[in-house]
């Protein structure tokens, strides 16, 4: 990449008082001694406040947030001001890019008015696609929407990955996020695990070539002003879950290795550092039966630091899952740390045994009085403090923070989603879906009666004539979500797991639609539900990953041509599921439709 990154400005020479009272601003210097310059000059609760990424919100109307209450936030003067934050992860949106812009622009004039005017690092979770999980990504919103990574993964097109991840760049870059709480290269061997969806499927050998593909985009060729740095996820791996329940939640908290397969789960970490990714993120999970100590990743020094640090040698920022020290409240119900395994530490202790298993980041914490209490009492030293700190404050100077913290909100409002970026979506949301199973019904001729549900009517009107009843139609479209049980709280059902069997009812649906009417049944395939009493039927059945209405109609009438292949095998019933080992890929019985699986249409 050489362009400069969208919504800056060209650095302006440094004035003389500045020089001398701010010598780090001085860009003719080598960074390792800007950040030797910086940290010589701050206090050990400015250094502190590096360690802590959490989440901030948008105020109204592009101001600075007083506060979100669902998240139990506080305001951002208390982040910056009296913590000496400087790293967020920006949850929800507003409207516009520009609102955006200009509420990032008010963030960086927030933090250049304190002593030392350290710039904020501004991350986010995946927000270029249809779902919408504050716990995992976001919609689109003003961005260019794209199917969410098991849809790049099913185009098998490293090319297409990497142009998206270039034109994700673009558009954070001219809002001003410069940090990616992505790729996630978890492999999506335990089929009922609730993270699937943003992974690259159940391939090691794809999800490297892809995730490699990813992170080139958003970084280019090297880490520079013009990048947005990626944080890869979840080390060493994530996907294998026992009974495939999530550890965001205790009864999620184990990971099994029945199959012996921990170190498959490794190769597209490899890949990601071979590409130069600049930050890793760690599970929350706690491996069982293995070589490795029984805790939680974030926790775990012979993961973090045997494993990470030694064997792989990776010297960049290590930032912890969200929320492993302090209890919380999210949306009205309570929310324990994720201390697998160290449940009975206290906070503080928690704290120290994850900066000694070299950890960099508190990731969703902001509890800075916790360090500076330990490092009061002597368990925590300066010196170990300023490993961290060099690492945090060189991404700030290599990004070119310094020099232009603030973006152009004018030029964001062009960049963000326009016409270009978003038929680059369109056109990937297309080339994901992938034909299951066809019928003659499918290509159909434009102009015919159709029936609709889950389908947009106004976008379906111009495909043919939209009628009230599956009797009156010449073809039916519907449209379902993979199953996935409730859970108790409001949170947990972000995270759809459980069964993937439809219930009666539903296939009992289909199947009195399908009766009276040639029948198509697309089904968003975040997690391979059982499609076995579906495809029974004989309708013609479709896969998605996120697409619009359009994107779906235009592969069904035949505008435009089916090319996805499954990135994951499709089960064939429960039972094979439940026998399948959880690290294990490609390991449940008689798969009803194999991995790779797609039919031309």
């Amino acid at each position: 990449m050489t362009e400069p990154a969208p919504g800056t400005t060209p650095a302006t020479p440094m004035a003389p008082a500045a020089a001398a009272n701010r010598p780090w601003l001085d860009a003719g210097l080598p960074i390792d001694e800007r950040v030797e310059l910086l940290l010589r000059e701050m206090t050990v609760e400015e250094k502190a406040g590096l360690f802590f990424q959490t989440m901030i919100s948008i105020g109204p109307d592009g101001e600075l947030s007083q506060g979100d209450s669902a998240f139990g936030l506080p305001s951002t003067d208390e982040y910056v001001r009296e913590r000496h934050m400087t790293h967020f992860n920006l949850l929800g949106a507003a409207p516009t890019a520009g609102e955006i812009a200009r509420w990032h622009n008010r963030l960086q004039q927030l933090a250049a008015a304190t002593r030392l005017g350290i710039p904020v690092t501004l991350s986010t979770d995946p927000r270029h696609s249809f779902t919408d999980n504050p716990g995992a990504s976001m919609h689109a919103g003003p961005f260019s929407q794209w199917p969410d990574a098991l849809g790049l993964a099913a185009t098998r097109d490293e090319q297409l990955v990497r142009t998206f991840g270039d034109i994700a760049r673009q558009e954070y870059a001219a809002v001003g996020i410069r940090v990616a709480l992505h790729p996630q290269v978890d492999l999506a061997t335990e089929p009922r695990w609730a993270r699937q969806l943003q992974t690259f499927g159940e391939d090691a050998e794809l999800s490297a070539r892809l995730g490699a593909a990813y992170i080139r985009g958003f970084q280019g060729d090297e880490l520079g002003p013009d990048s947005v740095s990626t944080m890869v996820k979840h080390f060493p791996g994530g996907g294998p879950q026992k009974d495939g329940e999530d550890p965001h939640f205790a009864y999620g908290r184990e990971q099994v290795y029945p199959g012996d397969a921990f170190e498959l789960h490794l190769v597209p970490f490899a890949a990601a550092f071979e590409a130069g990714v600049r930050q890793v993120m760690p599970y929350y999970g706690m491996p069982i039966g293995t070589a490795y100590e029984e805790v939680g990743f974030g926790f775990n020094k012979s993961v973090l630091t045997g494993l990470l640090r030694d064997r792989f040698g990776f010297g960049g920022i290590v930032c912890t899952d969200w929320g492993l020290v302090t209890d919380s409240e999210i949306m009205g119900d309570p929310f324990p740390a994720r201390a697998w395994g160290v449940e009975h530490l206290t906070p503080a202790e928690r704290m120290a045994k994850i900066l000694d298993a070299g950890a960099d980041q508190f990731g969703g914490e902001r509890c800075t009085e916790i360090l500076l209490q330990l490092v009061a009492d002597g368990i925590v030293s300066e010196e170990r403090l300023d490993v961290s700190a060099r690492r945090l404050l060189r991404e700030k100077f290599t990004l070119g923070l310094f020099e232009n913290p603030s973006v152009d909100a004018e030029a964001a409002d062009e960049i963000v989603g326009s016409a270009s970026f978003r038929a680059a979506g369109a056109a990937a949301q297309r080339t994901a879906i992938t034909v299951l199973a066809a019928t003659d019904a499918v290509p159909f001729a434009r102009g015919l009666k159709l029936y609709v549900e889950g389908v947009d009517a106004k976008v379906a009107a111009a495909y043919g004539e939209i009628v009230a009843t599956p009797a009156e139609a010449d073809l039916a479209v519907l449209r379902l979500q993979a199953p996935y049980e409730q859970r108790g709280s409001s949170f947990e059902n972000f995270f759809h797991a459980g069964s993937l069997d439809f219930p009666s009812e539903v296939v009992e649906h289909v199947a009195a639609v399908a009766a009276v009417a040639p029948t198509v049944v697309d089904v968003f395939l975040d997690r391979p539900a059982i499609l076995t009493p579906i495809v029974e039927l004989g309708v013609t059945v479709t896969g998605n990953w996120g697409a619009s209405s359009a994107a779906l109609l235009d592969v069904l009438s035949g505008a435009a041509s089916a090319r996805g292949r499954l990135p994951f095998d499709l089960p064939r019933s429960m039972a094979a599921v439940e026998a399948s080992r959880p690290d294990v890929p490609f390991d449940t019985a008689d798969p009803l439709f194999r991995f790779g699986h797609g039919l031309d249409l």
